[in-house]
């Protein structure tokens, strides 16, 4: 019988193994064929030799994450096991998960694209249960991400025949003057999170197919004036850089059959300071509506990397 040791150095075993040892204990179960016990700062499994280097590579990995985001869930754990992942029936009652269920769509390259904090599942849930949600917190939450993730999982699933996403065309602090190209060129540069975010959910080619038939259109939202949205899922990005008019028009442009969802980070206004985001009337003024929701990620959802948390910290944008 061979014998793997490994130091747990850089991460807390507390937050590795979860709370209760949850996720010790899912790990364990994953890997019926090895004897694995935890002592302290160190961790030791007993079993045959092309087991434990399947286990290695996993707790790395998890170690691994830990060690990049400071943060680790349920969801994290059962993404990086794979197919190893066993949940028990009681397990994925109390958590409402049922197997592969918490994956909100399948990206590029086999990723596996999954609400990975608390607030993240929340917006998950409640977009099935409103049609219109705010989701407000910091940058590196993830609420951008989520919400395409969402966008394009209605596509897939044929609940809406168009995605539209759009957000305000303004600098971020920077004045970059005239651009060249036509109408497209000059606003992609303003747009591209939103690129970057649809490259990881589907193949390139289809990308580009679907927002040459206009079935993913991507615009700023001054394009959005006069137009009813209908059958379509629909994103503002970047809210706190619309104005109050703005939101009111963008609201108001929505159809009987559509979903909408308003992400903004208050911290990050780049209008010219005479301008007022209408981000906080609206998030006033809707609050307590019937089929709006409103949620607000904080530092415990951010997913970039650990510093990005500690950044904020410092510049007072979470507590």
């Amino acid at each position: 019988m061979n014998e793997l040791k490994i130091t747990l150095e850089t991460v807390n075993p507390l937050i590795l193994w979860g709370p209760n040892n949850e996720y010790f204990e899912l790990i364990k179960r994953s890997f019926p064929k090895l004897k694995i016990v935890s002592r302290g700062d160190e961790l030791k499994a007993l079993g045959d030799e092309k087991e434990l280097k399947r286990f290695n590579q996993k707790i790395t990995a998890i170690i691994n994450h830990l060690d990049k985001y400071q943060n680790l869930s349920t969801g994290d754990i059962e993404n990086i096991l794979g197919e190893d992942a066993v949940i028990t029936k009681e397990e994925a009652t109390q958590s409402g998960r049922g197997g592969s269920s918490e994956v909100i769509v399948y990206g590029q390259n086999g990723l596996l694209i999954k609400a990975r904090t608390a607030n993240q599942r929340r917006m998950v849930s409640s977009i099935v249960e409103n049609d219109i949600m705010f989701a407000i917190g910091p940058a590196g939450t993830g609420k951008t991400y989520t919400a395409v993730a969402l966008a394009v999982r209605a596509l897939k699933n044929k609940e809406v025949k168009r995605i539209i996403l759009t957000r305000p065309a303004v600098e971020a602090g920077e004045n970059l003057g005239f651009l060249p190209g036509d109408l497209k060129e000059k606003v992609d540069p303003y747009l591209r999170p939103l690129y970057d975010a649809l490259d990881d959910m589907l193949p390139a080619e289809r990308l580009k197919t679907y927002i040459e038939n206009r079935t993913i259109e991507i615009a700023p939202l001054a394009f959005m004036r006069g137009r009813t949205l209908d059958n379509c899922f629909v994103i503002l990005d970047e809210a706190q850089n619309a104005t109050d008019m703005q939101l009111k028009m963008f609201l108001t442009r929505m159809g009987p059959s559509a979903k909408f969802i308003v992400t903004g980070d208050v911290t990050q206004i780049d209008l010219p300071k005479k301008q007022q985001s209408g981000l906080f009337n609206g998030l006033r003024i809707l609050e307590g509506i019937k089929g709006i929701s409103i949620i607000y990620l904080s530092g415990e959802d951010v997913v970039r990397h650990k510093l990005v948390k500690r950044i904020l910290e410092a510049y007072g944008d979470i507590q």
